[in-house]
């Protein structure tokens, strides 16, 4: 019997484009193969277990005898984003996609937001985040409007300098703008991106915030939660589900305290059900900003670390490693890419077969509830049987 069950996301990790990469405009995205060409690339441990018996894989070898159970997961939900993917992981299928902006959002959502915090507003227009606080720092802190941009995601971002917008004063403006944003205007998510430093050294800071939408329907968080086991949430996990189906929360500020809590929750922690793992650093420190090495680094920092992490998993835990969507950093976009994201399942009980392609992120949450005797209604299919259990 399965007792805990580790997920963890890392965040953008995308194995290749998906047969529709057209119509989002990733045509040949493949974020494993753009890091694999790093020199700082290293996958030892992911490669042992057999991450390169995924099918489509070519970049890393194969495994003949791997230690995990391995498949690459498809991505059926329209979107290519944090909420919609994590979504889908959870058990949602979002055949809607959520409003993007690429004009920038409507006057009439501007003026309310500007009346409801007494701030006028720079910007409201789509841009990366590192520029805009280049382009409009110095105009912010000068006048106090607070900076709103979006993306080609769905959100609403709102960046201030913490000594002109203190931090909580600027959360507060995100959970105005969480409300103000419903109906035809339900944006995925509220971001607070707060920075520090004078012009024109801007930096952003960790303390970064998401206000998401409720999820629409029931996730394998609530089905858990409803039959009593325990739900831990670590890094940005509660903030995607809006906190719903989560018994206890961690906040992070990178990958390495995340991965320090996780290993710390593992060893301490005698909980029985899941804990949710977003690292995200991958996608927010490199994949955005086409760092390969930096990506490559990263990958390979928690490749290294995965190493020590499954030593000391008990023969009722099992570990689950995939993603959300893709982010590859060779590419000119700077936005997600829309490909099949790893699954890779480890345990001392199952059988470290091939899993091919699954028709949907929602086979995990479907797999999850299965082991632990749930019920949710999603159209995932459980492959708990498949890897013995």
């Amino acid at each position: 019997m399965i007792k805990r069950v580790f997920i963890i996301v890392l965040d953008s990790f995308g194995v290749g484009e998906l047969p529709d990469a057209d119509k989002f405009s990733d045509v040949g995205s493949n974020t494993l193969a753009s890091i694999s060409k790093s020199p700082k690339f290293k996958f030892d441990t992911l490669a042992g277990m057999g991450f390169g018996n995924i099918k489509g894989i070519s970049v890393i070898k194969k495994q003949p005898n791997p230690t995990a159970a391995v498949g690459k997961c498809t991505e059926i939900s329209m979107g290519k984003d944090t909420t919609i993917g994590h979504w889908e992981i959870a058990g949602i299928v979002s055949h809607t996609p959520l409003p993007t902006y690429p004009n920038g959002f409507p006057q009439e959502i501007i003026e309310e937001f500007t009346k409801e915090t007494g701030r006028g507003v720079l910007c409201n227009k789509p841009y990366s985040g590192t520029q805009v606080i280049m382009d409009y720092g110095k105009e912010h802190v000068e006048s106090g409007k607070l900076i709103v941009y979006t993306s080609a995601d769905s959100v609403f971002q709102i960046a201030a300098h913490e000594e002109v917008v203190p931090l909580e004063t600027l959360y507060e403006y995100c959970r105005i703008a969480r409300k103000i944003l419903t109906g035809k205007h339900s944006v995925g998510r509220v971001i607070a991106r707060p920075f520090t430093g004078t012009y024109p050294d801007f930096a952003r800071t960790p303390n970064r915030h998401d206000f998401s939408l409720f999820p629409p329907k029931q996730t394998m968080l609530d089905a858990l939660a409803q039959k009593g086991y325990d739900t831990i949430a670590v890094g940005k996990i509660n903030d995607v589900f809006a906190g719903r189906g989560i018994s206890k929360y961690t906040y992070t500020h990178s990958n390495n305290e995340g991965m320090a809590i996780t290993m710390k929750i593992a060893r301490e922690e005698k909980f029985n059900g899941l804990c949710f793992v977003n690292l995200v650093d991958f996608d927010m420190l490199y994949g955005h900003r086409n760092n390969v090495d930096g990506y490559a680094a990263a990958i390979a920092e928690f490749d290294l670390w995965l190493a020590d992490f499954i030593k000391i998993l008990n023969d009722d835990d099992m570990l689950i490693i995939t993603a959300d969507h893709g982010c590859d950093p060779a590419t000119a976009s700077t936005d997600h890419s829309r490909e099949y994201t790893p699954l890779v399942v480890y345990s001392h009980k199952i059988k470290p077969v091939n899993l091919g392609i699954r028709k949907s992120f929602s086979d995990i949450a479907a797999t999850v509830v299965d082991i632990f005797d749930a019920t949710l209604e999603t159209p995932g299919v459980s492959f708990a049987k498949d890897i013995g259990l």
